[in-house]
């Protein structure tokens, strides 16, 4: 009900005005007829309707000029009371309203200035220039009660307005968060699905490339070679549709809890990947240093694409080159180190030698090191002074439970 009132309020200000100010005349008026008993009573009303009249037009200007108002109505308060007429409630309504929009639209301490002039100079008037003798009760604390009470009321509207505005600025403020988080959401999961489509298309492809261009190289000189190239190849190409395939289909069915999901490679699967690319004609060789121990699953899936990702751009830029991947378990991280040899004699032949500097285009470099510290690590890559690439990568081991402490409840 009270909002639907203040609605109506600030829709229609000329209209409440009005009849406000109308109020307050005919309240001023019926409050001048009132006297104590065996006091006389004035006989004459123009000085009431004069000073009424005033006040109402002061009252007008309480939403512009609240502090203006509140003067000129104090004003005509203490010209009623230096007349005679009596304090009430009705002669001090106009003062009354202009006091309540004055702790409305200002602040504390402007409104406890006038609160405390407006009183002194009443309570002194009353006390000091009023021709009836009046009860003390009726000079000080009835003024003062009818100060503080539009005064206590309009300071509470005031701070339930304020109250209302900060809610509303938290949420739109919440609001604006949200939607930032999501498009933040949205470009991280763009850039991971991007991530994951650039090493499955990329590797495949490049060990594709690379088995096909061997093959041609040996059609004539070893067909026997030839054939086993040409059936790794249909494996590579058949392995790169199905992670294509499940990988789509992953984002195609994303709440399809019932979809089949194979597990995110891990560098368990470090084997395999070597086979495949020395199908291609890469000689790698894979060195363990340390104690092994088990990593959490996005550290897991960053190690395994990072040396697939560095043994890709091997196929693609050192055709027939060698390369080495050594993995160091130290008490809190796991060092990877990838790097090949572009100076020796590849299983084929001579080596190819196309090696990409950190300034090459592509975006093989960029995933590397995106994944590396979405997981809280570091990775660089560069050319060896001896010769060669190399991509190395420093990878948290975060603490994993046991099996006793995850059996315990």
């Amino acid at each position: 009900m009270s909002t639907s009132v203040e609605r109506y309020i600030a829709r229609h200000p000329r209209v409440v005005d009005t009849g406000t100010v109308v109020t307050l005349f005919v309240l001023f008026m019926v409050g001048a007829r009132l006297t104590l008993p065996g006091a006389t009573l004035r006989e004459d009303l123009w000085p009431a309707a004069v000073i009424a009249v005033t006040a109402c037009a002061g009252v007008l200007l309480s939403r512009s000029r609240p502090r203006t108002a509140v003067a000129v109505t104090t004003i005509c308060a203490m010209t009623a009371s230096a007349l005679g007429y009596l304090l009430t409630v009705l002669t001090l309504a106009p003062a009354m309203v202009a006091i309540y929009w004055l702790a409305i639209l200002t602040d504390r301490r402007t409104t406890r200035f006038y609160c405390l002039g407006m009183i002194v100079l009443l309570v002194a008037t009353d006390a000091l220039l009023d021709p009836v003798d009046h009860p003390v009760v009726l000079t000080t604390v009835a003024p003062v009660a009818y100060v503080l009470l539009p005064v206590a009321t309009g300071t509470a509207r005031r701070m339930r307005r304020a109250y209302l505005d900060a809610v509303h600025a938290r949420a739109e403020h919440a609001e604006r968060t949200r939607e930032e988080e999501a498009r933040h959401r949205v470009t991280e999961e763009r850039m991971r699905i991007a991530r994951e489509l650039h090493d499955v298309v990329a590797h495949h492809l490049a060990l594709a490339n690379a088995q096909a261009t061997t093959a041609a190289h040996l059609a004539h000189s070893n067909p026997e070679q030839t054939r086993r190239m040409l059936n790794d190849l249909t494996g590579t190409t058949s392995s790169a549709l199905r992670e294509l395939k499940a990988t789509v289909g992953l984002l195609r069915h994303a709440d399809d809890v019932d979809a089949p999901l194979e597990p995110a490679p891990g560098l368990s699967r470090l084997p395999e990947l070597i086979d495949t690319v020395q199908s291609a004609g890469i000689g790698v060789t894979l060195t363990t240093t340390g104690r092994e121990r088990p990593l959490s699953p996005g550290v897991d899936l960053t190690a395994f694409r990072i040396v697939q990702e560095a043994l890709t751009n091997i196929t693609k830029h050192a055709v027939g080159a060698t390369a080495h991947v050594r993995l160091a378990y130290s008490a809190d991280r796991l060092t990877i180190t990838v790097t090949n040899n572009t100076t020796g004699t590849g299983p084929t032949g001579p080596v190819v030698s196309e090696v990409v500097s950190e300034a090459a285009p592509g975006f093989g470099l960029i995933g590397m090191r995106e994944r590396a510290h979405s997981v809280g690590g570091d990775l660089a890559a560069g050319l060896r002074p001896e010769g060669g690439f190399e991509v190395s990568t420093a990878l948290p081991l975060y603490p994993q439970p046991s099996e006793e402490e995850e059996r315990t409840p």
